[in-house]
């Protein structure tokens, strides 16, 4: 069992009993949900995953806050990979496998003032890495024997974080002032877009070509059902669905670095996209001032998007493919 539903079933019953427990009257800036008062003030980590087949299944993924999927490489079919941010990082269970990072993760980690969690790199990273607002911990994480390839057995835990921070002068308190207090503006309640354009299916194969990559409305749980390789995406642990309640489609460009397939994408910018919840979709645009400033969404006529409660799923689409992605 995953140790933060043994926290939460611990808490249960001593609240049933009477005797104290933490209270949860913060508020986690990555969901809009209730969290200890004990990690407001905590920077996120985001963890980079691997995500080709022989890296399934994977593990800790279903308790991420945010996850973000984006082609990797040129090469390979476009094969993408997994940044996963996560608050409450201090009870992670084995979380993975970890892999690589690439020059549009640190740019995107930096506007959540999260700690980059990888092994490694291309040479690309070391600019990117040397900035003021970056902060990470490459390697030397947990090796699991499971009959896989090298590359494919390193994984980290919680309680290994808090030592390797502890090891570190790395902070775990934000050191940047975010703009706001929650990353997106999240809404009072859980709303409905009514806008007609159903979204049942959110098919990306023909951007993700190599993942065949989709999400599917789950009407029970009125979230969005993480698909790859044709299978749903389950936890290897206990089976847990990554599901998200909140979609973002990006459609973003990118500028190749070399002929082996590395890339970077314009994250800092502004673009096209979708914003998908409860079976709906709506047009947005997405501006990103700077490599530190929130990635923010609009409508149409200029409003600021307003995000239901809950997980989020973003996924940057190469540009070039960006009219072959499905919504239905």
């Amino acid at each position: 069992m995953k140790m933060k539903k043994i926290i939460a079933l611990m808490a249960c019953t001593l609240s049933i009993w009477g005797l104290p427990v933490t209270a949860l009257a913060a508020t986690n800036e990555l969901t809009g949900l209730q969290i200890s008062d004990e990690i407001a003030g905590q920077r996120p980590v985001a963890i980079m995953v691997d995500n080709e087949k022989k890296a399934l299944q994977h593990y800790g993924t279903g308790e991420a806050d945010i996850v973000y999927e984006m082609m990797n490489s040129t090469a390979n079919s476009r094969i993408t990979r997994l940044m996963c941010l996560y608050k409450d990082w201090a009870n992670l269970q084995q979380t993975g496998s970890i892999r690589s990072t690439r020059t549009t993760n640190v740019m995107l980690s930096g506007e959540y003032n999260a700690v980059l969690i990888h092994d490694g790199g291309p040479f690309y990273i070391k600019t990117y890495l040397a900035q003021p607002y970056a902060s990470h911990i490459s390697g030397g994480f947990t090796r699991i024997k499971n009959g896989k390839p090298t590359e494919f057995t390193e994984y980290v835990f919680g309680q290994e974080l808090v030592k390797r921070f502890a090891n570190s002068k790395i902070s775990t308190a934000y050191t940047m002032t975010p703009e706001r207090a929650t990353h997106f503006v999240f809404a009072a309640a859980d709303t409905d877009l009514n806008t007609g354009l159903i979204a049942n299916n959110v098919d990306l194969a023909g951007a993700f070509v190599h993942n065949q990559s989709k999400l599917a409305y789950n009407a029970a749980t009125r979230t969005y059902d993480y698909y790859e390789y044709g299978s749903l995406h389950q936890d290897a642990e206990d089976a847990q669905v990554m599901t998200f309640k909140n979609v973002i489609l990006q459609n973003t460009s990118f500028t190749q670095l070399d002929k082996n397939g590395y890339m970077t994408y314009n994250v800092v910018g502004n673009g096209s996209g979708y914003y998908i919840t409860n079976g709906q979709a709506v047009p947005i645009n997405w501006s990103k001032a700077s490599e530190t400033g929130f990635t923010h969404y609009y409508l149409g006529d200029g409003r600021e998007i307003t995000v239901n409660v809950g997980k989020t799923y973003i996924g940057l689409i190469p540009s070039d493919s960006w009219d072959k992605i499905v919504i239905n």
